[in-house]
């Protein structure tokens, strides 16, 4: 039995351009840094190639052929009873190079038609600006968001689209998940969190140091375009409702060591200025200080300060799937800087998922809470939330009851922190609510749909569409407020 929540709560589902759309060269979409992604699988990272080498596997090639398929897709939506469906659109179909002069037509006109049947269904556009897929001649030309002009041609894009689209979508977010690219503490994964945020690629044995002044510098010029982003859409319509977006997870202490209390604190300041930023339109005292001690960020202007106080957000978008226990590699203290001054280490509590993800759902109502003791009364917004599972069709069926004791679990914590704890949560968006291929490894077997998807690892298969058991639960959940879980 859950807790009733609001009839204006935004159920629904999440889903990217990039892992579902496919045809990646249709309807003079350019390159995008997503399309030089090859397949990966759970502990194989995925390569970022020079370019699209002929006979390598790119997943998001093909998607799951979203770009035609989306009214089918979307009508299953809508039988759960979606109140709204967050995805993203493909920059590189409204500016393929990035630096053209003048928008692709033809991709505004899909996120036309996308967005007027969604409406025509009842279902609120979600959408995010930049969702891993900044234009690869971009990276080419300019170093990607090392390049301060990068931020003109991102202002211009959104600037773009929040003109086209002003009377059809009301909820915007402008980078997704800014922050996971100062994750620098696992090497495999920070290769590609730093390429899918900023287009940041770093030579064989680049020094970590290096890499954070780069990250440090690319996040800085992000933060920029996001906030002049935010005045202009405002401008444009000043219903819109435009979010920062992060990852979050909760950070325990390995023991009650001070250091790795310490070691947790500062962990927590080197990805939350991200969000500082966003909310109050200025860094905090302990990033002013690191930037000050190191050099890095050189490049910061008055203008861009200003900027920045002056384009803070409307709400806070966050995707929450683990937790994580960090423990100090010292018993002296970690600083800001020390990207090896703590370890990720197992939590042996929780319980973990095939990908090795550990499956915290209280962690989930705790960092509510966290976000609202840091942005006091700052509307939330669950974006993504679910479970990545090998499914098994079994005469016509999947029987994913894993999945939804998953999920049950999660939204009950939620459910807790918003009737319980006051807490503004105002949609809950579960990732994704159809099979589409992974971001971190490239796959198709890693699901987490409500509806399987006959594509395997090589896109290769029907592309039928079958509802599986979280189809019905989920629903319930929807048409109960929550009270059915």
């Amino acid at each position: 039995m859950g807790l009733k929540l609001d009839s204006d709560f935004l159920w629904g589902g999440a889903i990217a351009a990039h892992q579902a759309e496919g045809a990646w060269n249709v309807g003079g979409k350019g390159v995008s840094i997503a399309d030089i992604l090859t397949a990966g699988a759970h502990n194989q990272p995925r390569q970022i190639t020079d370019g699209v080498i002929a006979g390598l596997n790119y997943p998001n090639h093909h998607g799951i052929y979203f770009y035609e398929s989306y009214k089918t897709d979307l009508a299953l939506m809508a039988e759960m009873g979606f109140k709204a469906f967050r995805t993203s659109i493909a920059w590189t179909r409204i500016f393929p190079n990035g630096d053209d002069a003048q928008p692709n037509e033809e991709g505004l006109q899909f996120y036309d038609d996308l967005f007027d049947e969604m409406n025509r269904l009842g279902i609120e556009p979600v959408v995010t600006l930049n969702h891993f897929e900044m234009p690869y001649h971009l990276v080419e030309a300019y170093g990607g968001w090392s390049d301060r002009r990068v931020i003109d041609f991102f202002v211009t894009y959104a600037e773009t689209v929040f003109n086209r689209y002003q009377d059809k979508v009301k909820y915007w977010m402008t980078h997704n998940e800014i922050s996971n690219q100062a994750n620098l503490v696992d090497e495999a994964m920070s290769e590609f969190m730093i390429w899918t945020n900023s287009g940041l690629r770093f030579p064989e044995g680049t020094p970590t140091e290096e890499k954070l002044a780069a990250m440090v510098q690319a996040g800085h010029y992000e933060l920029v375009a996001s906030a002049k982003a935010v005045a202009i859409g405002h401008a444009i319509n000043p219903e819109f409702m435009i979010g920062g977006m992060l990852n979050v997870a909760p950070l325990y202490p390995a023991s009650p060591k001070p250091a790795d209390n310490l070691a947790v604190q500062k962990a927590r300041q080197a990805r939350d200025w991200f969000s500082d930023v966003h909310v109050r339109g200025a860094y905090p005292a302990e990033f002013e200080a690191f930037a000050d001690r190191t050099g890095f960020r050189p490049d910061i202007t008055d203008e861009d300060r200003a900027v920045l106080q002056a384009g803070t957000v409307d709400y806070l978008a966050i995707s929450y799937y683990n937790s994580f226990v960090v423990k100090a590699t010292s018993d002296g203290d970690t600083e800001f800087e020390e990207t090896h001054g703590f370890e990720i280490v197992p939590n042996p509590e929780v319980q973990v998922s095939d990908w090795g993800w550990a499956i915290d759902p209280q962690g989930l109502r705790y960092t509510l809470n966290e976000l609202n003791d840091l942005y006091p009364g700052l509307p939330l917004m669950i974006v993504e939330n679910g479970f990545g599972a090998y499914d098994e069709v079994v005469d016509g069926q999947v029987h994913d009851q894993y999945r939804i004791d998953y999920l049950k679990a999660h939204i009950a914590e939620m459910e807790k922190a918003i009737v319980n704890d006051g807490i503004p949560v105002i949609g809950y968006l579960s990732w994704g609510p159809i099979d589409i291929v992974s971001a971190g490894t490239g796959e198709m077997s890693k699901r987490y749909g409500y509806v399987y998807v006959d594509l395997d690892d090589m896109g290769e298969g029907s592309g039928e569409r079958l509802r599986k058991d979280s189809f019905e639960w989920y629903k319930q959940v929807i048409t109960s407020q929550g009270v059915t879980l």
